[in-house]
């Protein structure tokens, strides 16, 4: 590593740094990672602050972890899980197409379900947003009020799983807002897809549901790979 850390968040910091090495490629999967002296000497970190980095490393499946043995880096690309998203970082050349293709085809998949099992109240609610995002003040705001609107979907589609995966992504999506700006750029040219699918799921068209926010999803996905 070339640069000690510095003294504030140290924990976060190093766990930052070791993160950053293993999804650069610094650190090969493979790779034994240097011993936890080594580590802290580099770092210039207590021994005790690595060991936690590594466990959060390992939680993430990141790194495999064997006492007596050394620790190895694993390849996230097929040891990881969905809470890997929230470190793999917004702008990942890789990640980016790939989150915004499965978005697009849960998202359709979810609205085809919510209309066959929402409830009144969700409806309604779905309504108020496509609002919100029309007369959203700036692009922030107009974001936010989307990720409403397709996490009150997902809940109304009443698929565990699915609400599983959302939270995994909102750990990558909210935290990185200007990133996804392009998401909702030219928001009047969107609105009338939001007011579809909100139309679709109130009527229990499902097929029209689907088929609606997989344009919208479709024209969302479009903006932001163009604007990247």
């Amino acid at each position: 590593m070339d640069q000690r850390i510095n003294r504030s968040s140290v924990p976060d910091l190093v766990f930052d740094e070791l993160r950053d090495a293993i999804l650069s490629g610094r650190y090969a999967p493979g790779e034994r990672l240097p011993t936890l002296r080594a580590l802290a000497a580099d770092l210039d970190v207590h021994v005790t602050t690595v060991r936690q980095a590594l466990g959060r490393l390992e939680q993430l499946r990141l790194i495999e972890i064997r006492h007596g043995d050394a620790t190895r880096v694993l390849d996230w690309r097929t040891s990881g899980g969905l809470e890997a998203l929230a470190v793999l970082g917004a702008t990942d050349a890789e990640v980016i197409p790939a989150l915004f293709e499965a978005r697009r085809v849960l998202l359709a998949q979810s609205a085809r379900l919510a209309a066959e099992r929402r409830t009144d109240t969700q409806a309604r609610g779905l309504h108020e947003l496509v609002g919100a995002i029309a007369e959203a003040a700036d692009d922030h705001a107009a974001l936010f009020a989307d990720w409403a609107f397709m996490t009150t979907i997902v809940e109304a589609a009443g698929n565990l799983v699915f609400q599983l995966i959302m939270n995994s992504v909102r750990q990558l999506y909210l935290p990185n807002v200007d990133a996804f700006t392009p998401v909702v750029a030219d928001r009047e040219q969107l609105v009338p897809l939001y007011q579809r699918t909100a139309a679709a799921i109130e009527a229990g068209d499902s097929d029209g549901a689907g088929t609606a926010l997989d344009e919208l999803a479709g024209a969302q996905e479009h903006r932001m790979l163009r604007g990247r």
